[in-house]
């Protein structure tokens, strides 16, 4: 790994809950705040890609989104009923889920607030590229800018995810340690495709240590339901001045390519760069493209 500055793991009081992170490099330099997507732990965010990136002369910092990871949980509100909420959302009925992505947004932010930071450049994926968003139109005072990756307005007439991307994403919880393993492993054949031997070389790796620091089905649930609650952000994002840059794989199979052209068109003034041949991931040969875009766009 770059040879930077890497914390041992905390605890953070936020937004009423506690949040797990870490940081990467001078705590001094200008702050870089990772959000996860859906399903996704802290770690998501490869030490490698945050040491590169803290290298170029920030603070990075990563953390487990709540229900998720080692960061606060809850089970008190079980697990919804997914498909009842998405027909809920398809004939416009408003949708009760335990929490919305602003409540994520507001955890964030809170993070923030236990860290001393004022204002950072915020980096998000897929569901935290939603967050990032949620950020930008009702924190803009906490954003130096955004970067939203491989996630979308909300819009639902936008074009929906691949049906084998979308059983990846309903698919029952693996019963086993090895279930989730195969699980796991087919998960990112998926919505990463196939041609990336670093990555797959990677994957069990990658599951081990997500298995070891605590799986919550129920959580991803819960998570999902966010989403679906929060519903289509185009209008709030055409009054965002964040400076802005959006990235998408061309060959995105969960979250389609118009997704990131969509944010693109709503954020006025926003930068939009497309990765050819990038899926639903953050593939090591494309580092350097990335950490180079983010890095660039925060500068």
């Amino acid at each position: 790994m770059t040879n930077v500055r890497h914390t041992e793991p905390q605890m953070a009081k936020a937004n009423g809950i506690e949040l797990c992170y870490d940081t990467f490099g001078d705590p001094g330099a200008p702050p870089i705040l990772l959000i996860m997507g859906l399903a996704a732990q802290m770690i998501g965010w490869d030490e490698e890609f945050c040491g590169q990136l803290a290298a170029r002369g920030y603070h990075v910092i990563r953390f487990d989104n709540r229900d998720i990871g080692l960061s606060t949980r809850f089970p008190q509100f079980g697990s919804p009923n997914i498909m009842a909420l998405i027909g809920q959302a398809l004939i416009g009925k408003a949708v009760d889920a335990p929490y919305a992505l602003r409540d994520m947004a507001a955890d964030s932010v809170g993070l923030l607030d236990a860290l001393g930071i004022a204002k950072a450049h915020v980096v998000g994926v897929s569901m935290g590229g939603a967050i990032t968003q949620e950020i930008a139109i009702n924190f803009p005072d906490r954003v130096r800018s955004m970067t939203s990756i491989m996630s979308s307005t909300g819009d639902p007439k936008l074009p929906q995810a691949a049906p084998e991307a979308m059983g990846v994403l309903m698919a029952p919880p693996p019963a086993t340690k090895e279930e989730y393993f195969q699980s796991h492993a087919r998960t990112w054949q998926i919505l990463r495709g196939p041609g990336f031997p670093l990555d797959e070389a990677r994957d069990r790796v990658r599951a081990e240590r997500a298995y070891e620091r605590g799986l919550n089905p129920s959580g991803v649930a819960r998570q999902l339901a966010a989403i679906i609650a929060s519903g289509d952000r185009t209008a709030k994002l055409k009054d965002v001045r964040v400076p802005a840059l959006i990235i998408h794989g061309d060959i995105d199979p969960l979250v389609r390519v118009e997704g990131g052209h969509a944010t693109a068109t709503a954020i006025p003034g926003a930068k939009l760069l497309i990765v050819e041949g990038m899926g639903h991931a953050l593939p090591i040969p494309m580092w350097p493209q990335i950490i180079e875009a983010i890095a660039g766009h925060a500068r």
